[in-house]
């Protein structure tokens, strides 16, 4: 990394796995990248009913947070240089309000800027089955460059828990931002 320090947004909204999204700023903080959180509504209630984990935990975890309808913080322009920015998990109404172009807060801001100025956007989606709108909302930002990583995590390096499937997801995350992690194995 150099003397400059990453500078990574990250958004977790209401999709389920947000588990991924506690175990990504965990990973952060200890490659010592500063962080810009944002969070949703249903993002925190998610959190909570899945990971046990309040929202001032959750900011704990991170350099920086930004309230959901603040589009006055610094990620919310394109002059605040970032290195890009991570939603996981992304529900489908983000992926779609992104591939729309709308900014009805704070993450949807963030992620049009992150495309506007040609910074890396990696979405971590969750929702099965998928149906057309969400596939064609996928291949839209996919076009754009924007990179998608579906929460499914391999089994090819035979993970014993739980956290073994989560750190897979997290490492292959952040391969996408160039950060080299020893969160898995990697395929020989």
């Amino acid at each position: 990394m150099g003397s400059k320090t990453m500078r990574i947004v990250v958004g977790v909204t209401g999709g389920s796995c947000s588990l991924y999204g506690v175990a990504l700023l965990k990973a952060l903080e200890q490659l010592d990248i500063e962080t810009h959180l944002i969070v949703s509504k249903m993002g925190e209630y998610v959190t909570k009913h899945e990971c046990d984990i309040e929202i001032n935990d959750l900011k704990s975890m991170a350099a920086y947070f930004h309230k959901i309808d603040d589009l006055a913080a610094p990620v919310a322009s394109g002059s605040f240089k970032t290195d890009g920015m991570i939603i996981i998990p992304c529900s489908m109404n983000t992926l779609g309000a992104i591939a729309g172009g709308l900014s009805l807060n704070l993450i949807h801001r963030a992620a049009d800027v992150t495309i506007k100025e040609g910074r890396k956007l990696v979405l971590v989606t969750r929702e099965t089955p998928l149906s057309v709108i969400h596939l064609e909302n996928m291949l839209k930002l996919a076009r754009m460059g924007v990179r998608i990583v579906p929460a499914s995590p391999g089994f090819y390096h035979h993970p014993q828990t739980i956290g073994d499937l989560v750190n897979i997801m997290v490492g292959r995350v952040l391969d996408q931002l160039g950060i080299d992690t020893n969160l898995f194995k990697r395929w020989k």
